[in-house]
């Protein structure tokens, strides 16, 4: 064995070192996954954006393109199509068997250690990596850099009969943007090549929590019973999450319930004290998984606290690893984990989130990005490090001494808990981390659209009871936040959302206690109003309607620009103020309307249409009302005004640490006992 590298000293003095990131492979759904372990080895494509920035700010001139322009770009970004194929096979979780004359890649999502989070959030100052090997190949080393550029970083020859332990240390220079390490292992032409129990160490002394941490996991579920239990299941069945948790806190709100489902007495036996089954009435993801933290604090064993959604497939290395940063973080944070697809399990879907804490659009820090096309090492976006604002609670790892410090999450039901949580956390100091290489499947939002449901009330309420919390006075343009979101339901039809937003408003205006009071009750007004509206009546059968009097053409097939969408919308709202249309009369839809399609373009001129569901399970009659989206833009006007006038008063209200204590949730657990 021949080990050879510059850039590699193992004379690095260490008492001990720990194994922070096992590489690890998947033993179920591997034709599904595969991509996000381990990938054929490719040659390395360098884009030029990489080595300048400037380059990506350039237009393709496709004006002045001609075919031998066009054919290089393309082969530009083309893979080599004669890269190799099943050149290699995981024979275990941590165990993989490269072919004679294979060559695998290990920068990939899961097992690329992300080198700069730790640079930028720990005390850490070397890294290194260890495996077993076995057989005749190579091992090569590299690195990255935030622009995604690949350096070598050493070699190590293998020519061993037996298994054999390798490693070599990394310095954490060159990191402040970005950056991984990794390994590729390349088997010779005569022989297969072994590489198992790989991984990548730190020092134990550079480690801020000086004992051995645990934690607890939080799961609230809602009759998604087979969900959670095959939750339950994953976490059981990984020895290396079991021997740092104390327990999982299921709170079941539902009455499809877990603990009658066939396999729960059998895991509930295996988990033993490590599973601690609640029931409670629905008080939504906030009261759900405030329970959990709730109760971990309560027990006053855990270190750590960690929420996990009932219905996401968990890759459960990921957990441990959330810990293990936590625990050599320079001060307590919270580490968020990324969202990969369901139904596409090679795309990361979200990878942390922000939010203009004034203005309040929603945006990914980063995603969406499908590495079974698009590989880590030939992506230089994704090895820039993010600072994310907050982590959606689909996974979340929250120290129980933030917990402690700053009360459970805003009394809401649901939306917007996971956003005030760490913002509220960021203003006490402890920021969140989105870290690659922790992560859950998930399903995606794409099949959703919440202003066409009672949901609408809870994201528009506590939006602006986010807003009111974190800012002392309202943004200057305020009301034309509240204008818009009543413009674009208006401008779909959807009147029965522009309700919900109202009587969110005016249900806020009253105070928190008012919102504590409802907790349990708002859910139910909620629907009751929705069904007075003619566009919340979907049915499943196209049938059940009229024929529409003509086809519906995509207006999406036009090219347009921001600037024509924006006059777009100006004209369309300008019709429907100054030249009022009716269709609550008309005896047959306009157009049937895919949800896909449903633009404010698509229903300028249209008086009423057929409109599905973004599941696709539903269809709707959507009928204008020009008149009464008149009065509802005077009733926007109205509320948004009320709403300025009192923002100081609210402000101080909702703010005030009583609205989330410890106190507050007891009082709403007593009052919400599980229906049975």
């Amino acid at each position: 064995m021949k080990q050879s590298d510059t850039h590699i000293a193992d004379s690095v003095a260490a008492s001990a070192w720990e194994t922070v990131n096992r590489v690890v492979f998947p033993v179920k759904d591997a034709d599904l996954t595969l991509p996000l372990y381990a990938v054929e080895w490719t040659r390395p494509h360098v884009d030029a954006g990489a080595q300048d920035v400037r380059v990506n700010q350039l237009r393709v001139d496709t004006k002045h393109m001609n075919r031998r322009d066009l054919m290089n770009l393309l082969r530009e970004g083309a893979a080599d199509a004669s890269a190799p194929e099943n050149s290699f096979t995981c024979l275990s979780r941590t165990e993989l068997e490269v072919q004679q004359g294979g060559h695998a890649s290990l920068c990939t999502y899961f097992n690329a250690f992300p080198a700069s989070y730790w640079r930028r959030w720990t005390a850490v100052s070397h890294v290194r990596f260890v495996a077993t090997a076995e057989g005749k190949g190579r091992i090569n080393l590299f690195r990255s850099n935030g622009r995604g550029l690949i350096t070598p970083a050493g070699s190590i020859d293998i020519d061993a009969d037996a298994p054999t332990a390798v490693s070599g240390t990394f310095d954490m220079k060159g990191l402040m943007d970005g950056g991984f390490f990794w390994f590729d292992a390349q088997a010779a032409t005569d022989s297969t090549l072994t590489v198992s129990d790989a991984g990548w160490q730190v020092p134990v002394e550079e480690r801020r929590a000086k004992n051995r941490t645990t934690l607890s996991i939080a799961i609230t579920t809602f009759n998604r019973a087979p969900y959670c239990m095959n939750q339950l299941k994953a976490i059981a069945g990984e020895a290396s999450v079991r021997e740092r948790l104390d327990t999982i806190y299921c709170t079941d709100q539902g009455t499809d319930l877990v603990r009658n489902q066939p396999d729960f007495d059998a895991v509930a036996k295996d988990l033993g004290s490590q599973l601690t089954y609640l029931r409670q009435g629905n008080l939504g993801g906030s009261g759900g998984f405030s329970r959990g933290m709730y109760e971990t604090c309560k027990a006053g064993n855990s270190e750590y606290v960690l929420l996990l959604d009932d219905d996401a497939i968990s890759e459960p290395e990921a957990i441990v690893r959330a810990v293990q940063f936590a625990d050599y973080a320079k001060r307590p944070l919270l580490v968020g984990g990324g969202m990969l697809h369901l139904d596409n399990r090679t795309v990361l879907w979200s990878q942390g989130e922000d939010i203009d804490g004034r203005q309040m659009p929603l945006r990914n820090a980063f995603g969406s990005h499908d590495f079974a096309t698009n590989p880590l090492r030939d992506s230089p976006e994704c090895h820039q490090r993010f600072d994310a604002q907050y982590n959606g609670w689909w996974m979340c790892l929250i120290p129980t001494s933030v917990i402690r410090e700053i009360g459970l999450a805003i009394p809401v039901f649901i939306k917007y808990d996971d956003i005030d949580y760490a913002f509220r956390a960021k203003e006490h100091g402890y920021p969140t981390v989105s870290l690659p290489g922790v992560a859950v499947w998930h399903q995606g939002w794409h099949d959703k659209d919440i202003s066409r449901t009672w949901e609408e009330y809870f994201m528009q309420r506590n939006r602006w009871i986010f807003a009111l919390r974190h800012n002392q006075e309202p943004a200057r343009t305020m009301p034309v936040n509240v204008l818009s979101a009543d413009i674009n339901m208006g401008l779909h039809l959807v009147y029965s959302g522009i309700g919900l937003h109202h009587k969110a408003i005016r249900d806020l205006l009253r105070g928190p206690k008012y919102v504590i009071g409802i907790y349990s009750t708002a859910m139910a007004s909620v629907r009751k109003l929705r069904s007075t509206f003619p566009d919340s009546q979907a049915v499943t059968d196209f049938d059940e309607f009229p024929e529409p009097r003509r086809r519906f053409v995509s207006p999406s097939t036009r090219p347009t620009t921001s600037i024509r969408r924006a006059i777009d919308c100006a004209v369309n709202f300008g019709k429907a103020m100054l030249l009022p249309r009716d269709g609550r009369k008309s005896t047959a839809p306009d157009v049937a309307v895919p949800t896909m399609e449903s633009t404010w373009n698509a229903y300028n001129g249209v008086d009423s249409a057929l409109v599905t569901s973004p599941d696709g399970n539903s269809v709707t009659w959507m009928r204008r009302d020009d008149r009464l989206f008149r009065r509802d833009i005077n009733e926007a006007l109205h509320l948004s005004s009320e709403l300025r006038r009192n923002w100081k008063r609210l402000h101080t209200a909702y703010s005030d640490p009583r609205f989330t204590s410890f106190k507050t949730w007891e009082r709403i657990f007593k009052e919400n006992p599980a229906q049975e």
